[in-house]
């Protein structure tokens, strides 16, 4: 069965962290729909004045971040002690787990262009401990497909494997297609799935996706992205719905009200980090 468009969100542009200029496209008002993505932000600029001031010094807890740069540069530091810079292609994965504080600078570049998710954590694994890992692009697989090129970020791709998850699994493709291309993918019925329309327009079972627009899709067993006059580059991410309460307040997402108050009250009497190391 083919899956279609279910809905669509198209971002609309807002600032972030220190003056950050994105484009806001899942957000709280979107987790049950899209679960379990919680936050999709898109950043786009070819003016550093809309980026550079970066996210200061913050904290999460409950979720994991995953920031893809495809063109640009960003700076993560945490709580954990890692320091690290990752650049055109590549991605950032972060485990907030159990509490951890970390910065992100965005360094001025030609253009900045990438997304970051927040991918939500089931009440087992919201105290796990927290990490960082960044995928470079020699651990990223390219591949030639029909009209376009694919690129592996996490997860599976047919019987290649990229890196792994530990606790929810994501399938996340960048999709490169040129005009009037079409691009079939076979899907795990049971996977929650979604696309990001990162630049061009595709279409699916004939409903068209504007640039900066995500749309979830209905169950099946495949989907097919096709492109007509413009060239189109998509993010397809497939994972698994977790079903369980959101309970959302800034930077912590947590399962129940009780574990949410427990997380300000942490940082109040600054004992949010359960994992601490020595610089």
């Amino acid at each position: 069965m083919e899956r279609k468009v279910k809905n669509q969100i198209q971002g609309y542009r807002t600032t972030e962290g220190a003056g950050v200029s994105l484009v806001r496209v899942l957000g709280n008002t979107t987790v049950v729909e899209y679960d379990p993505i919680l936050m999709l932000d898109s950043f786009d600029s070819m003016n550093p004045g809309d980026y550079i001031a970066g996210f200061p010094m913050h904290p999460h807890r409950g979720i994991e971040t995953i920031s893809y740069i495809y063109k640009g540069a960003m700076t993560h530091k945490d709580s954990l002690g890692n320091e690290d810079t990752i650049e055109d292609g590549q991605v950032q994965w972060m485990t907030a787990g159990s509490g951890i504080f970390h910065e992100e600078k965005l360094p001025e570049t030609d253009r900045l262009l990438g997304v970051q998710l927040w991918l939500n954590l089931p009440a087992e694994d919201k105290m796990v401990d927290p990490e960082y890992h960044s995928i470079k692009n020699s651990e990223i697989e390219e591949m030639a497909i029909d009209k376009g090129k694919l690129r592996l970020l996490a997860g599976n791709y047919k019987t290649i494997k990229g890196y792994q998850s530990k606790y929810l699994p994501l399938d996340y493709y960048d999709i490169h297609l040129e005009e009037n291309a079409t691009f079939r993918i076979e899907t795990d019925n049971s996977r929650s799935v979604m696309v990001f329309l990162l630049q061009g327009e595709c279409e699916i079972d004939g409903v068209v996706i504007q640039e900066k627009t995500a749309a979830k899709l209905t169950d099946g067993d495949f989907v097919e992205l096709k492109t007509r006059m413009k060239q189109a580059q998509i993010l397809f991410m497939s994972s698994q719905a977790i079903g369980e309460p959101v309970v959302w307040g800034g930077p912590i997402v947590m399962s129940t009200q009780q574990d949410l108050k427990q997380a300000y009250e942490d940082l109040r009497n600054q004992t949010f980090i359960k994992r601490k190391i020595s610089y």
